[in-house]
């Protein structure tokens, strides 16, 4: 990159690039340093087997993502918007409640604590010690402090880093997903660049990988202004389709699990609409003809996250970067939602 270029990249874009630069290193010392409480949080996992994931925004994502991983384990989870969970609220009784908020000072969490005083077997998630999420309930707390830039990316990862913590108190082996935060392996975004240069909106869509599609989504809406919007792969199937053709971009989420077969197929029915397909792919299945496939080392669960988050990222970014003057720079938004 050239000084021209360097001088020119706009600010809230420069913000990302200085929290993405350190998100693999704050998510292993994550990882490290959340061991004593995540042992605590995979107790009562254990002896509730079921489990309620609340947050908003990115935090939903990542308790979308995570959902499979411990029901894998057994345990009965289900990942809710606070909002939802405000208005219309599951029982809370006998399950074990992680509340995920980055800032830790988000409007619905303080009003879930004021309205139902937490429960006992209630456990936060958040990037910032002092905030009002980590003084109220015992709370996996991420490295690095809180995230300063505008569109969720180290938060995410950090996030991630604190689940992968329960997750090997339950009995999982970290060593994939631990490889993948200690030796990145960096992919070239170009052709899938070049395949969306004439979309309007962007459509994302997994299976078990849903909530990754659901994070980048949320990404992409906020850095490109653009409507983007994320359908799990089913759901997608069921109607959506007609949407599509060359306008709409669709970005696919394949892993090494049972439902590869199913986003593979989407893919192709994707390709024969006309619109352009980006396969993120750590499947180690053949490619699809016609969609732009950005291969991965095979991989499942958060192994396969780590690896394709910063990746999509960086799609996220330049795309954005492309069709807005500022982006990285909200204009209708805040960082920390204090308001319902």
């Amino acid at each position: 990159m050239n000084m021209a270029e360097e001088r020119t990249r706009p600010a809230g874009l420069a913000a990302i690039d200085r929290e993405m630069a350190r998100q693999h290193a704050d998510a292993i010392a994550s990882y490290e340093a959340a061991t004593p409480m995540a042992a605590k949080a995979a107790a009562s996992l254990k002896k509730t087997g079921r489990l309620l994931l609340i947050g908003m925004g990115g935090s939903h994502a990542v308790n979308r993502a995570v959902e499979p991983l411990y029901r894998a384990h057994g345990i009965d989870a289900v990942a809710l918007p606070l909002s939802e969970q405000l208005g219309q609220p599951l029982q809370v009784a006998g399950k074990t409640i992680f509340v995920t908020s980055q800032s830790g000072e988000s409007a619905e969490v303080v009003r879930w604590f004021d309205e139902t005083g937490g429960t006992q077997e209630t456990f936060g998630l958040t990037l910032e010690s002092r905030s009002f999420l980590a003084r109220t309930a015992p709370s996996l707390v991420g490295s690095g402090g809180t995230e300063l830039a505008f569109a969720a990316t180290r938060s995410l990862t950090v996030t991630f880093a604190l689940h992968l913590a329960i997750l090997t108190a339950l009995g999982e082996d970290p060593a994939a997903a631990l490889a993948a935060l200690s030796a990145p392996v960096d992919h070239d975004i170009a052709a899938a660049l070049a395949a969306f240069e004439n979309v309007s909106t962007i459509v994302t869509s997994g299976r078990r990988l849903q909530g990754v599609a659901e994070a980048l989504a949320l990404g992409l809406t906020e850095l490109s202004r653009r409507p983007c919007f994320s359908l799990e792969g089913g759901q997608l199937r069921h109607g959506p389709m007609e949407m599509l053709g060359p306008e709409i971009g669709v970005v696919l989420f394949r892993g090494l699990d049972e439902t590869a077969s199913l986003v593979t197929a989407m893919a192709v029915s994707v390709v024969e609409t006309g619109a352009p397909v980006i396969l993120f792919d750590a499947s180690g299945q053949a490619p699809v003809t016609g969609a732009v496939t950005i291969r991965f080392a095979p991989a499942t669960g958060l192994a396969a996250i780590f690896a394709m988050l910063p990746i999509a990222q960086r799609l996220m970014i330049a795309f954005a970067d492309a069709r807005v003057e500022n982006a990285g720079t909200p204009v209708r938004s805040t960082k920390i939602t204090r308001s319902e």
